[in-house]
């Protein structure tokens, strides 16, 4: 796949040395831009194109949908929104709309515009699945669930709905169902797109049902294929983080005291995906005063830009060329985060981050907003890495495709950790998710407090609060907390081996 981009590439740059007015080969080297992660030159491309061509309305839709994938939803809205003056029913424009509005999160506009879509194409499987999702984020249980089938019911082998049909994790699959699924993969190849979902759904659906030899097959097949299709490489991670413990010293804390942006709004969660972030989130988001919100991406597309990288394969210049900035730069960049994710809040005085893959960048949040709040939700590594390995995610986190993989890099997060602890103490609050169920109020008066909050009793009963919750635990956390899935993972021990090699000695402070 990527020697074919790098060849497609090439191509299209010799075309149009040739034609360089030709907009629909600078629209295709942008396609590839966005393909490959260039985010910044697939712009450049895409906007070079509507000047040449107000009227290439393809180059506008994809236009639309680079700025929403870089989260810019109001300008990508307003490139709809000319696309849908002169053709108010093209139902690729209603269907990126639909998509920029979630991103927003103007869910209830989104569930009418895709219902509609519904209405007028009963018969196309994708619609129904994408409404399901937005049902699915506002809590709407039940009306996912159908949109869910109805989407199976006219495509048998999608694989995709199936997996979100399980992973709303409260869904039942009956006999049938596991007879269906197993019957569409040995129809699948294994390199189709279908296939890894229907194993991680099948996965789930044997899950449920005891049967743990027979789900684990499922999930490890269904990983294998996954981890062959995405880019992960253990040991460069491994490079990354020694090379943030280098840079973050001491010395550069004290060289940056007083810079920054003061404002104390953010509250970022950290650690690792299914470790109990949403559950904190909800939690915190049930207080008055605290905003919930969503992943956000925007403090590592900053990091990836003031690194200079144009591609994954480019070291960067990042962090290393933050002891170049000078205060008032380092405030410039947390008010743009600010103002970046404005538009994902209300104006409640806190609001939260959640994106856990922030652990990396906690220096990086001091230096340019040092009263922001820091909590590092922690599970048990067993526990956690095989909730991350049945778990099949709809973007990033390619560490979790592989047992090894995930041991290495829970490693290379406590011992990141650890560095954060020793050079700024008292600036992470560390929750465990093993306290919470056993100790609910107490860890959520600690929580409160260190985020300067007075205790309010919503929080302890966070299951109640309406909000729309966008990750994989968005059914769990609107349920009373239960202690269940402390141990499960047990449940798989016997296959596990590989996990807890990679883990070693970290499995000292975490006794199984």
């Amino acid at each position: 796949m990527a020697g074919e981009l790098a060849e497609a590439e090439a191509l299209c740059r010799v075309f149009l040395r040739r034609h360089p007015r030709d907009v629909s080969a600078i629209r295709m080297l942008a396609d590839i831009g966005v393909r490959i992660g260039a985010y910044d030159d697939a712009e450049n491309l895409l906007l070079r194109c509507l000047e040449l061509a107000p009227d290439f309305d393809l180059a506008r839709l994809n236009y639309a949908a680079l700025l929403a994938k870089r989260h810019r939803y109001d300008a990508a809205l307003a490139e709809l929104e000319k696309l849908l003056a002169k053709s108010p029913d093209t139902v690729s424009y209603l269907v990126q709309k639909a998509s920029i509005l979630v991103g927003i999160g103007a869910f209830d506009e989104a569930v009418a515009l895709y219902q509609g879509l519904t209405d007028r194409l009963p018969d196309q499987p994708r619609l129904h699945m994408s409404l399901g999702h937005v049902l699915k984020t506002v809590g709407r249980h039940d009306e996912s669930i159908a949109a869910y089938r109805r989407a199976i019911a006219l495509e048998p082998e999608l694989g995709e709905a199936y997996w979100s049909l399980a992973n709303l994790k409260t869904a039942e699959f009956s006999d049938a169902d596991i007879a269906a699924m197993s019957a569409a993969l040995a129809r699948n190849k294994p390199k189709a797109q279908d296939f890894f979902h229907l194993c991680f759904a099948l996965g789930f659906a044997l899950e449920k049902q005891g049967r743990y030899r027979e789900a684990f097959d499922a999930y490890a097949k269904g990983n294998l294929v996954k981890r062959n299709l995405v880019r992960y490489d253990s040991f460069e991670n491994h490079r990354t983080m020694r090379r943030l413990k280098d840079f973050y010293t001491p010395a550069f804390f004290d060289a940056v005291a007083g810079a920054g942006c003061p404002t104390p709004g953010p509250i970022f969660i950290v650690g690792l995906p299914r470790a109990g972030s949403t559950l904190v989130e909800q939690i915190l988001s049930s207080h008055s005063a605290v905003e919930g919100t969503m992943e956000l991406p925007d403090i590592i597309s900053m990091a990836r830009r003031l690194g200079g990288k144009k591609t994954l394969d480019q070291p960067g210049e990042f962090p290393e060329n933050l002891a170049r900035l000078k205060p008032h730069e380092l405030a410039a960049l947390g008010t743009e985060y600010l103002t970046r994710t404005q538009v994902q809040r209300t104006g409640k005085p806190l609001f939260i981050d959640k994106m856990p893959n922030n652990f990396s960048h906690i220096g990086f949040i001091r230096a340019i907003l040092p009263n922001a709040r820091i909590i590092d939700v922690r599970r048990h590594p067993m526990a956690a890495g095989f909730a991350c390995f049945k778990q099949l995610f709809a973007k990033g986190q390619n560490f979790t495709y592989s047992l090894h993989d995930l041991g290495n890099y829970y490693r290379d997060y406590a011992e990141l950790m650890d560095h954060w602890d020793t050079v700024l103490p008292g600036f992470v609050l560390r929750v465990r998710y093993e306290d919470l169920l056993d100790d609910l109020e107490g860890q959520v008066a600690r929580m409160l407090d260190f985020c300067g909050l007075p205790f309010e009793a919503a929080c302890l009963s966070f299951h109640e609060t309406e909000r729309a919750v966008r990750t994989a635990s968005s059914e769990q956390v609107r349920q009373p907390i239960y202690s269940h899935s402390r141990e499960h993972w047990r449940n798989f021990e016997p296959w596990l081996d590989s996990l807890k090699l990679a883990l070693g000695p970290l499995l000292d402070r975490y006794p199984i």
